[in-house]
């Protein structure tokens, strides 16, 4: 995969997620120092975790400073300008869904292109993709968003597969990380824009669905 492009995708994933988290904090009426933790841990959760599963010690974002720098860049300037921004919940449902787009393709097509079995790449690229998010629902005390939000983790596994069978077929890294994002993306917002579900427990009680 060319550096520049991968570099490009890495830091736009990782801009999208710390968007998405700061967003979140700010939603949640934390202070300066919160908004910007759950932003940059959000932004580089999922490519530490990556990077864990794939061996690379340290992982990326520990030595490479531009990764943390967008991250805490992108936190503060969601914290300084969120006055000015309506809708915050439609904005961080955007910018979490490219996030989870580009880091679902661009964690498979780096797994597959570190010598990781096609099935071992959708899965790192799906952990990837929802492994911010894991730690910014847990960071602000929610229910991770990949046990109940629309199409999930579903969306991550559909833009890691893609993104595995373009580079299977040979295609390029970069266009199977690019095609691969964008189809989840596509049907991560589609998925929220028409409310689909997967099944969920079905009660004929409604105090049971209560009962721990």
């Amino acid at each position: 995969m060319s550096d520049l492009v991968y570099e490009i995708l890495q830091l736009a994933g990782i801009l999208a997620f710390a968007i998405s988290g700061a967003l979140v904090g700010v939603r949640r009426r934390l202070d300066l120092l919160g908004v910007v933790v759950v932003g940059a841990f959000t932004g580089v959760g999922g490519g530490i975790v990556r990077d864990m599963l794939l061996g690379v010690h340290p992982p990326v974002s520990f030595v490479h400073w531009p990764n943390l720098a967008v991250a805490i860049g992108g936190s503060l300037v969601v914290f300084f300008v969120h006055p000015g921004i309506t809708r915050i919940r439609h904005f961080e449902v955007v910018f979490d869904a490219f996030g989870l787009g580009l880091f679902s393709a661009n964690g498979a097509a780096t797994a597959l292109e570190a010598g990781q079995t096609p099935l071992t790449a959708i899965l790192v690229g799906t952990i990837t993709a929802i492994g911010g998010g894991v730690i910014r629902d847990v960071l602000v005390n929610t229910v991770p968003g990949v046990l109940t939000r629309e199409l999930y983790a579903v969306s991550a596994l559909f833009g890691a597969g893609i993104a595995v069978g373009i580079e299977g077929l040979g295609g390029d890294a970069w266009l199977a990380s690019i095609v691969g994002g964008a189809a989840a993306i596509v049907l991560r917002l589609t998925s929220v824009a028409r409310g689909w579900h997967l099944p969920k427990p079905r009660f004929t009680d409604e105090r049971a669905a209560t009962q721990e």
